[in-house]
């Protein structure tokens, strides 16, 4: 019985993430069509050629903010902001290639499920930290409780981006189109999205900024050049 709470925390906690899954499901159904796109069937098939798989599928969510998604029930999205971008030729078929594959790789290292396990453990570390920091620091001990809980989950969040560039970039590489498309589009990204310099200091950022992206993608290229 001693750790009843405990449990009982745990299941709520999974409770709500399945919830919070299940509602962005049933939007995404809503709200999405699948991709066709001139341009971009060819990336889709070359991308699958390079998994020894037929086609990729992807689908069109339909909102307007600049963003590529992997759902947790494993279908990859572009929204139509992005697709906006390269019907004016703001960015290449390849960049969008590049983007799709960085979702594949979400999906592939079952990064969804781990963010499952991240969300329960992220919030019993907020509920139990506001619990103890309350009885010294009243009406402090939830601020620094959030803060401490919020630098966990960015600090989770930046380490699934940097293995899922590590999937695109060799992923792009077998299919032929190497990692200059990566690379590019991380130096248009903060024009596309419309974001004013980072705004925050980086460890409270769910992504790393563009040139660590960068960088990383380069020192993995030159590792795979010095084997």
């Amino acid at each position: 019985m001693r750790y009843l709470p405990l449990l009982l925390l745990i299941l709520y906690l999974a409770a709500m993430w399945f919830f919070s899954a299940w509602r962005l499901k049933q939007e995404l159904n809503q709200k999405s069509t699948p991709l066709r796109h001139p341009r971009l069937t060819p990336m889709l098939e070359r991308l699958g050629r390079a998994m020894d798989l037929p086609p990729i599928q992807a689908h069109i969510y339909e909102v307007e903010p600049v963003n590529g998604l992997a759902a947790p029930d494993g279908r990859i999205f572009l929204t139509r902001g992005f697709i906006r971008k390269l019907d004016a030729c703001e960015v290449t078929a390849e960049e969008m290639a590049s983007v799709i594959a960085h979702e594949l790789g979400h999906v592939s290292l079952g990064h969804a499920r781990r963010r499952m396990i991240d969300f329960a453990g992220q919030n019993a570390i907020r509920l139990a930290l506001a619990g103890v920091l309350g009885r010294f620091l009243p009406g402090l001990g939830a601020w620094i409780a959030n803060l401490v809980a919020t630098a966990v989950a960015a600090r989770l969040s930046r380490q699934d981006e940097f293995e899922a560039d590590r999937f695109a970039s060799a992923l792009m590489i077998k299919a032929g189109l190497g990692t200059e498309p990566q690379k590019s589009l991380f130096r248009k990204l903060e024009r596309l999205t419309g974001a004013q310099g980072v705004g925050a200091p980086v460890w409270f950022l769910s992504h790393p900024p563009a040139p660590q992206r960068i960088a990383a993608i380069e020192a993995l290229e030159a590792r795979w050049r010095a084997r």
